[in-house]
């Protein structure tokens, strides 16, 4: 008598979306610089959390940690890498620093949001539109040999909207109302042939209470 075997069916939906599983995948983690003051130098509260960072992505076999110009992201990325168990080249990528990615029109805006873009020039928005396709055309997307890639971006609440915003297919304005806590962990997986893959937004479980939710309005908080 021959026996039928039946597979899970959470392994068959899987095996369904992710058919060739050789494939190679691009993982894309993206963080937002630790705690800043209002000068934009790294806090005690932000290094704590970047090490935090860097212990929970400690085994993960990095290929590079690339950040943002700017100093506050530089420094995260330093004290995040210090924590993994080989040492992982940390570049500066331009793409990263953070900046507006896109300005909305009138009809596109909330009237609240307005003020917010009150001043933007149209050279200024435009640049900021060439910025975000560097960012996209550099960062979002398939390896170009057959190994998997991991690549860690020390960046800004912005730039991490527009990759979000871009992975899951949305209108240009939506980057609005996505929002990253310092030191947060946001996964994107990219596969040759398929949609991009958002596996985690804005998660913080490797920081403790009190540094949670830092670079977000005081409220309560779930």
């Amino acid at each position: 008598m021959t026996r039928t075997t039946h597979r899970p069916k959470e392994a068959r939906a899987e095996q369904a979306l992710y058919p060739e599983q050789h494939m190679a995948i691009r993982y894309l983690y993206l963080t937002r610089h630790g705690h800043a003051d209002p000068f934009g130098q790294l806090t005690a509260t932000g290094r704590e959390q970047a090490r935090l960072l860097g212990a929970r992505l400690a085994h993960i076999p990095f290929d590079a940690v690339r950040h943002s110009p700017l100093s506050r992201a530089a420094d995260s990325a330093r004290e995040t890498a210090q924590r993994f168990r080989s040492r992982v080249p940390v570049t500066e990528a331009a793409e990263l620093v953070d900046h507006i990615p896109y300005v909305p029109a009138p009809d596109e805006t909330p009237a609240s949001w307005m003020p917010f873009f009150d001043g933007y020039d149209t050279a200024e928005a435009e640049n900021g539109q060439r910025i975000a396709q560097r960012l996209i055309d550099t960062f979002a997307t398939t390896p170009e040999h057959e190994r998997d890639i991991h690549e860690l971006l020390i960046t800004h609440a912005y730039p991490i909207a527009w990759l979000v915003r871009d992975a899951l297919g949305a209108p240009p304005a939506r980057w609005l109302g996505l929002d990253s806590a310092n030191a947060a962990l946001t996964v994107v997986e990219y596969r040759p042939g398929l949609p991009p893959r958002l596996v985690m937004f804005n998660e913080m479980s490797h920081l403790t209470p009190g540094l949670q939710w830092t670079g977000f309005p005081e409220t309560i908080r779930p």
